[in-house]
């Protein structure tokens, strides 16, 4: 397939795992020593935390992280406060602790994400009986997070855009060799399935719209910053396109699970019992149109004309459809006439 390459999609350049790096160290090493010499405590574990916990490639994530775990904090600081000045430390003091940390922890999250610092800051604090410890800890985290929330930003943080152009094209490699080996599969009489497990996995699917997320988020707070062009509508091309053809590699893999469907217009040979079942014909001429589809996609994902590529890959759906009439392969072939349609819609924006 055109544009493939032979690198792993998912794997960071060694330069933006040493940013990344250099920024978590920066980002720790600062509170910490801001906290020394304040002197909230000799060992401020709790506001070099945040850096580890809240960095990510996602820079515009930081503020809601950064928001939910000072919130986590300072429930959790006083609910252990509370508790203790009313239960002296014994195994009833620790249950009532561990419950109600665990109410905070859900009533603070978000759905299916839990906020955990309620109940970690709560039983740090039953664990560690000294005076002032919860107010320092508090302190501590919120110059852990002030750091990182100004400091982060400022440290050459990734580009969301340019991490959104460069998942779309692990995608646009992925999707191409997945298509390539399912032609080549159909093409030689193969099982109707896909190839062997690509590396990157489901991810394969997930990818589009996590990068589509990234980059309307990055296009709603960048004021002062013109994205790509075009780059939002390949984007938008991608995440339908990976459920298109979703459905149509999931509708491969259950034909292989089951039993070979015969062709209607070939006579039964008894003989014929015990030997392995002939290639299907019907999935044999569908190869050129899946390929076809694979190369009118590739040049969408990446800019180019593709208006020849998709009038040849309808075509050879509506040959297809006429060569085998008493076929039933309008789930198999949906798949691909969606992806079309996608095209289609996306070929249109752009004029």
């Amino acid at each position: 397939m055109p544009g493939t390459v032979a690198v792993d999609p998912l794997a960071p350049s060694a330069g933006a795992r040493l940013r990344s790096g250099a920024r978590l160290v920066i980002c720790a090493a600062v509170p910490w020593y801001l906290c020394l010499w304040w002197g909230t405590s000799t060992a401020p574990v709790p506001a070099a935390l945040p850096a580890v916990l809240i960095l990510r490639e996602d820079v515009y994530a930081a503020p809601r992280l950064a928001r939910e775990r000072l919130l986590g904090v300072f429930a959790g600081v006083v609910l252990s406060t509370l508790l203790l000045d009313r239960l002296p430390p014994s195994s009833l003091s620790f249950l009532a602790v561990l419950v109600c940390g665990c109410a905070g922890m859900y009533l603070l999250g978000r759905s299916g994400s839990p906020n955990q610092q309620v109940l970690i800051t709560a039983l740090m604090i039953y664990a560690t009986a000294l005076p002032g410890y919860p107010l320092a800890r508090l302190a501590e985290t919120l110059v852990g997070i002030a750091v990182v929330v100004l400091l982060g930003p400022l440290l050459r943080p990734p580009d969301p855009y340019r991490s959104a152009a460069e998942g779309l094209d692990a995608y646009r490699a992925g999707v191409g060799r997945l298509l390539d080996g399912v032609a080549g599969r159909l093409a030689r009489g193969g099982p109707a399935t896909a190839p062997d497990p690509l590396p990157e996995g489901a991810q394969l699917w997930l990818r589009p719209q996590a990068c589509r997320d990234a980059f309307d988020r990055a296009a709603h707070r960048r004021r002062t910053r013109t994205p790509p062009d075009g780059l939002d509508g390949r984007l938008g091309l991608a995440a339908r396109s990976a459920v298109t053809l979703q459905c149509f590699t999931q509708e491969l893999r259950e034909r292989a699970r089951g039993p070979a469907t015969p062709d209607p217009s070939a006579t039964p040979d008894p003989s014929a019992a015990s030997a392995p079942p002939a290639p299907d014909p019907a999935l044999r001429d569908i190869a050129p149109l899946v390929r076809a589809t694979a190369l009118a996609l590739d040049a969408a994902l990446r800019g180019e004309e593709f208006a020849a590529e998709l009038d040849r890959a309808r075509g050879l759906d509506l040959a297809h459809r006429s060569a085998h009439p008493t076929r039933h392969d309008a789930v198999l072939r949906a798949g691909l006439h969606l992806t079309h349609e996608a095209l289609s819609d996306h070929l249109a924006a752009r004029r």
